[in-house]
């Protein structure tokens, strides 16, 4: 099977040239943590107009973060991030082609308790269901490689890929079958620089590994770039309503509204081709 990926930057002109770079220099800003500071800001300009109603203003900004803090906004936040995805993927059901690429996106890095860098927990698991399905499909007897990307979004002392990389080796994956892309710093970037290292001659089966969350997000990116990837979920979030606001609940609601901020932000940018 050929696949022929589209050549965006074909015939721009400078001015939105410019807005391409501004837009990629800005596209790993923090974004949730932007709308959570503008809707602060909102807040205390609306305490600041609506001098009758500050206590009105003030009980719906505290239901707000309750509801965040509390589980009771992150869990319909999750169920729409992870909407068509809401089991993790099982080995049994997986049929391997005769060549199989899968594909595995980095979901951050963290320092464990004696200060070694480790891939963050919804990482491992990809990193686990990766080298899973890798010994699978050699056992099927096919021609199997991975490709782990990740950049440094994080700006650690290592890249995604390449923290990833002896944990997939330790797993039983072959150095001859593991490639690294350690350059993108976000989604959109995963799906182009994979594009662009399998060059536009493909004949390989793609399986792209993440979490359900980031799902959605990362099988449109890669669309993009005419890589139409079977789906392997690792593994599904499911959050916890409480009574009190936990700090994990206010994680919870962040993450899922990153997924859906940047889905939407992708589906508008492509349609007003900035990239």
């Amino acid at each position: 099977m050929t696949y022929h990926v589209p050549q965006f930057r074909r015939c721009i002109p400078v001015n939105a040239m410019t807005t391409k770079r501004i837009i990629s220099e800005t596209y790993t800003l923090p974004q949730t943590k932007l709308v959570l500071i503008t809707l602060l800001l909102l807040f205390f300009a609306l305490f600041a107009v609506w001098r009758q109603r500050r206590r009105a203003v003030v009980a719906l900004c505290a239901l707000l973060f309750w509801a965040l803090g509390a589980g009771w906004l992150a869990t319909p936040l999750w169920h729409f991030a992870q909407n068509g995805f809401e089991k993790p993927s099982a080995l049994s059901d997986m049929r391997f082609a005769s060549r199989t690429i899968f594909v595995l996106l980095g979901g951050g890095t963290r320092h464990d308790d004696d200060n070694r860098l480790i891939p963050r927990r919804d990482a491992f698991t990809r990193v686990v269901a990766t080298a899973d399905l890798y010994r699978e499909c050699r056992r099927a007897g096919g021609a199997c490689r991975v490709i782990v990307s990740g950049g440094n979004p994080q700006h650690h002392e290592q890249a995604e890929a390449d923290n990833y990389a002896p944990f997939l080796l330790a797993r039983g994956v072959s150095a001859t079958d593991l490639l690294r892309e350690n350059e993108s710093l976000n989604t959109y970037e995963n799906a182009r620089n994979v594009a662009r290292l399998l060059g536009p001659e493909r004949d390989e089966t793609f399986v792209l590994v993440t979490s359900a969350y980031h799902m959605r997000r990362s099988l449109a990116a890669f669309s993009a770039f005419g890589i139409n990837a079977q789906p392997f979920v690792s593994n599904v979030r499911h959050p916890r309503v409480s009574f009190f606001p936990r700090p994990r609940g206010f994680v919870d609601a962040e993450t899922a509204l990153h997924e859906l901020i940047g889905l939407a932000r992708f589906y508008v940018y492509r349609f007003l081709r900035l990239y």
